[in-house]
């Protein structure tokens, strides 16, 4: 699934072709994706002018006077700025039609993605009660230490918990995790303040960097210009079980976290 870099990748490639655009209409070829598509988002949208397009956690926002356009890529979904004659393939299917011709185009074979609405001044459900952004000020590992305390969950499941913080999922948070030294297995409250500071920071810096680099390429992600992400090759934990950790050499070990798979050296994590 698309994690937070991802998303970000594919807004910071939408927004200029869509910010100051006047959306025309909406062309939806089936009636719902993971949850069903507003009947009346034609309606909605016609005429409107793209104010601006954001992110909160792995949703994109795309902001009309009346509300917003609220899109998930689910596991496989992707979104083009295309064309309006562009020939349709296999799972296009929304389009979101511009003022210059072109099309905002939504792609997605396993349909687990979304696009829903919320109206102005309101909080769709799915994202209320969110935790910060992690590359905002309000996150940090001071932040992190406060809300650990009393855990005895995993650290790797507190900092994947959306309601603690968000977009910091499996991959990133292996890495970060890596980075600062921290076994995903240790308890949450068990971890001194220093250290979350540390984690903290290496929670920014990779995604930061992650960033930079497009993203990761995993199954189906592409960003908006067709390209792959390639924080892959520089993966240091995530899906290398067995491999010697790049540090001290020793084999990574594996075990499951909050369901999630979980790749971490034992010596180098404590």
């Amino acid at each position: 699934m698309p994690e937070l870099p991802e998303v970000e990748t594919t807004r910071r490639g939408l927004a200029p072709h869509l910010e100051g655009r006047r959306i025309h209409g909406v062309i939806a070829r089936r009636a719902n994706l993971r949850w069903p598509i507003p009947a009346d988002l034609h309606e909605l949208l016609a005429g409107q002018p793209v104010l601006a397009v954001r992110r909160r956690a792995k949703y994109l926002l795309i902001d009309v006077p009346t509300g917003s356009v609220i899109v998930h890529l689910g596991m496989s979904g992707s979104l083009r700025v295309l064309p309006g004659d562009t020939p349709l393939r296999a799972h296009d299917h929304v389009d979101l039609c511009l003022d210059n011709g072109q099309v905002l185009r939504l792609n997605d074979p396993r349909r687990f993605g979304a696009v829903l609405w919320q109206p102005a001044g309101t909080t769709h459900e799915l994202l209320a009660g969110l935790g910060p952004e992690p590359l905002s000020e309000a996150f940090d590992g001071d932040y992190l230490y406060q809300r650990s305390r009393g855990r005895k969950a995993p650290v790797k499941a507190l900092v994947m918990d959306q309601a603690v913080v968000v977009g910091v999922g499996n991959i990133y948070a292996a890495e970060s995790l890596y980075l600062a030294g921290i076994s995903p297995l240790r308890p949450a409250g068990s971890i001194s303040r220093e250290r979350y500071r540390r984690l903290g920071e290496r929670i920014k810096q990779v995604l930061d960097y992650s960033i930079t680099r497009g993203g990761t390429t995993l199954r189906d992600f592409i960003s908006p210009d067709g390209l792959p992400g390639y924080f892959e090759q520089e993966l240091l934990v995530y899906g290398r079980e067995g491999e010697p950790c790049k540090g001290c050499g020793r084999a990574l070990k594996h075990a499951t976290v909050a369901q999630r798979a979980t790749v971490w050296c034992g010596h180098c994590q404590r």
